[in-house]
């Protein structure tokens, strides 16, 4: 039985090639879309579950608030971590990890390495299997390093590499440090990410971690004891803290910041939108939005594709209708017919499931490009996953069939042997199917023209200051780069090809000062030479630039931007006092200079000062440079480079470049989204054409009437896509309030953001309209150009 009925669904598919293939392209792009998003969902929650200890593993971070604001941060200081395992029982073990970068040499080549500083237990704690060496012994050496696979590969070719040295520069020398061991590169699911494993001993030797109470700058992580209730550990955490720091805090007049230290399950890092920032030893950081909104337009998509099955299924249905019928006379019972329409459905499911597999496979490189994934189908081998993709089968192969069997089922035998079989336009199921993918389709491409509009908004508006052509790079930190700096500087000044010359300290660091008589504001504050307002092209709003005419800028002097004045409430800024008592040192405001974009557009913009304070050292170069001969230029002021600081790799980087860079997040959502609004628009279609198709199939006898009544082509065919027309217009005024809310809310996370303008919904509604008068007119035109001959003849 089953066998017949797996036959006559060949035959029928077969029969009926084009709705055939317009039925499996549709599932295959859907179940694609699905596949693809599974893989994704399964990538991120399956981050960091291979940790042996995930159960007892905690993350360390402290709510900070005062009167205006309140701040959760994932960073704690050197001293946190050792001091709350001596004082709580429950804490079997703390690792601290800090991200750094050493220049090392290789034969006569410099590379600046990313290194990670860690406890001597890391690779106890954390699983991260080693090729070679112990994990308890690997860092007690405090000159000891390890290296990941993939760094030894690059500096020894090999694997085979414990007992070797790496020259690493400390200060202004190379020191050696032992291979002790080769780790496994890390898993792309883990947050734990390093190339180079450092003992955080050695920066305490050096005397480099700062063991203040207040100082928040590196991880600390926390291993509970089986037993222990970490939320019961969470006060004693706090006990700890207030009574350490409380000494701390009375010699800090007028403190009125309050700390909140809490343990974040580890398991819960990687997905944590609130603490994205991911250094230190973490990286690889996400959100459970992006997983959402993917997860969204796959089901969206999918649902289109399942709707227009129903649709395609039903308008074949009047050519099935003798065969029905026949079935019923001879002894087919309902539920006989449901399974036969069931097992057709099943059978398209099946040929587009398996379409889907090549399918995705295909695109996948494309998505992980947009995802920033490295997925792969392998995944597939996995029993929890094989589960879910044969569900996934399982229901849009049922739900693509079960109306369409029942409907089919319930034909009356005597009204189809005699031809009398009719579905009406008011088929309201049908139709509002069609209103529900056209809402959904319209409602993408609305998005579409938003996202494209804010993302042409982040990366064209202007910043405040001149970004293009220009160029920075680094002369290190410390003594050498002070004393190299006005050198370099005067040697770029005289250099052909180059416009400008300025240094700063290459740091926002927020601080804070007293201004009129007492009240605190916290604020931006970098270092500057008295070329950083002309070469960056920064305009003046009042007052004055620092000058070298004036020698007591230095100490005496500071320039502020609007956003400060703004805070401060100054209406006359120039010669306001900016009082630093932690430096004892009162300074006065001589110029305001229009705000400018020193961070990302999605950050807003906030007060910053500028300084010329001798102590504060100038380290960074930005140079103009001619649009002329760019590589040129480039391969002199490397020479200038080497020649003053031979010790260090020479790396640039190009403002506008960086600053492009910021909203890459955005440029894939943008690709993602317009691929999903073309697909969606695409899918719907066909469900638009199996309408059509049906309308006109239903009404072939009427279509024939009327042009023996004379009735024009044009006539015939506004007649039959009119009904069309309405409910693309439905779902249009479905989708506009809708998306103008979803818009909204995405658009509140930017400071900086577009208007929403009445265009993207304008745009939207004659796209929509244009595609569906295409696709229905087509088949509108084939019936109203038939044979009115053939429709009657059996009348």
């Amino acid at each position: 039985m089953i066998r017949n009925y797996m036959k006559i669904a060949w035959r029928n598919l077969a029969r009926n090639k084009g709705f055939s293939l317009i039925n499996i392209a549709g599932l295959s792009i859907g179940l694609t879309c699905c596949m693809l998003i599974v893989l994704y969902t399964k990538d991120e929650v399956s981050f960091d579950r291979f940790e042996e200890n995930k159960d007892q593993l905690y993350r360390v971070k402290v709510t900070i608030s005062d009167e205006k604001e309140s701040r959760t941060i994932g960073s704690t200081n050197a001293i946190h971590g050792p001091t709350f395992k001596q004082e709580i029982p429950e804490i079997e073990a703390i690792v601290r990890t800090q991200s750094s970068t050493f220049v090392v040499k290789k034969n006569n080549e410099l590379i600046n390495q990313p290194i990670l500083f860690a406890d001597p237990n890391f690779f106890e704690v954390f699983t991260m299997p080693l090729l070679s060496g112990s994990p308890g012994t690997v860092l007690a050496d405090i000159h000891s390093i390890v290296l990941t696979e993939q760094t030894a590969q690059k500096y020894f070719n090999t694997t085979e590499v414990v007992g070797r040295t790496l020259d690493l520069k400390i200060g202004d020398n190379f020191q050696a440090f032992t291979v002790s061991g080769v780790a496994r590169n890390c898993p792309e699911n883990s947050s734990v990410q390093f190339d180079a494993v450092l003992p955080f001993t050695f920066q305490e030797s050096m005397g480099w971690t700062d063991n203040e109470w207040l100082g928040f700058y590196m991880n600390t992580f926390v291993l509970l004891n089986k037993n222990a209730n970490y939320q019961a550990v969470v006060p004693k955490i706090n006990q700890v803290f207030a009574s350490k720091s409380a000494f701390e805090i009375s010699k800090i007049k007028d403190f009125n910041q309050k700390f909140y230290f809490d343990l974040q399950p580890f398991l819960q890092v990687h997905m944590d939108s609130e603490l994205s920032e991911v250094r230190n030893g973490l990286g690889h950081g996400s959100s459970p939005i992006y997983s959402y909104i993917l997860s969204g337009i796959a089901l969206f998509i999918l649902l289109i594709a399942c709707i227009n099955f129903v649709n395609l299924t039903v308008a074949r249905s009047l050519k099935r209708a003798r065969e029905i019928g026949v079935r019923k006379v001879v002894g087919s019972l309902r539920r006989q017919l449901v399974i036969q329409f069931l097992g057709e459905s099943f059978l398209v499911a099946f040929i587009a499931f398996v379409l889907a597999i090549a399918l995705a496979q295909f695109v996948l490189p494309t998505f992980n490009e947009l995802a920033n994934k490295q997925l792969a189908l392998s995944y597939l081998l996995d029993i929890d996953l094989i589960s879910a993709y044969l569900g996934l089968f399982l229901f849009t192969g049922f739900l693509a069939g079960f109306y369409p069997a029942l409907v089919l089922s319930g034909f009356s035998p005597a009204q189809t042997l005699y031809n009398r079989v009719r579905f009406t336009s008011r088929n309201y199921l049908t139709r509002g199917l069609v209103v529900f993918q056209f809402a959904l389709s319209v409602g993408l491409v609305i998005g579409t023209f938003a996202i494209y509009a804010q993302f042409e908004f982040l990366t064209n508006k202007d910043l405040g200051y001149n970004d293009e052509n220009l160029m920075s790079f680094s002369l290190g930190r410390g003594g050498a780069g002070r004393q190299v700096l006005d050198v370099v500087k005067q040697e770029l000044e005289n250099t052909a090809g180059i416009e400008a010359v300025a240094a700063f300290n290459g740091n926002y660091n927020g601080t804070g000062a007293k201004i009129d008589g007492g009240r605190t504001l916290d604020f931006g504050y970098i270092g500057v030479d008295d070329n950083f307002l002309p070469t960056l092209q920064i305009p003046l709003e009042y007052g004055r630039n620092f000058s070298r005419d004036f020698p007591s800028d230095p100490i005496q002097s500071v320039i502020v931007n609007e956003a400060f004045v703004k805070e401060a409430g100054w209406k006359d800024p120039i010669g306001k006092e900016v009082n630093f008592e932690w430096k004892n040192q009162k300074l006065q405001v001589i110029g305001v200079i229009r705000d400018y974009h020193y961070a990302s557009l999605k950050e807003k913009i906030k007060p910053l000062l500028l300084t010329q304070d001798p102590n504060y050292g100038l380290g960074k170069i930005f140079v103009k440079v001619a649009p002329d001969d760019i590589p040129a230029t480039i391969r002199t002021i490397e020479k200038i480079f080497r020649k003053h600081v031979p010790l260090l790799p020479f790396e640039y980087a190009f403002e506008d470049i960086t600053n492009a860079k910021r909203y890459e997040k955005e440029g894939k959502w943008k690709q993602v989204i317009t691929l999903a609004a073309i697909l969606s628009i695409f899918v719907s279609c066909i469900g638009l054409f199996g309408l059509a198709t049906f309308n006109a199939e239903s009404r072939v006898k009427e279509v024939g009437i009327r042009k023996v009544m004379g009735a024009s082509m044009v006539r015939i065919v506004t007649l039959l896509s009119t009904d069309f027309i309405k409910l693309v217009l439905i779902s249009i005024i479905i989708a506009i309030p809708v998306s103008y809310y979803a818009i909204g809310l995405w658009l509140n996370d930017f400071p900086y953001r577009i208007e929403i303008s009445g265009w993207y919904f304008v745009m939207a509604a004659l796209l929509a309209v244009s595609i569906a008068t295409l696709t229905v007119g087509f088949q509108s035109v084939k019936a109203a150009l038939m044979n009115p001959v053939k429709s009657l003849r059996s009348e």
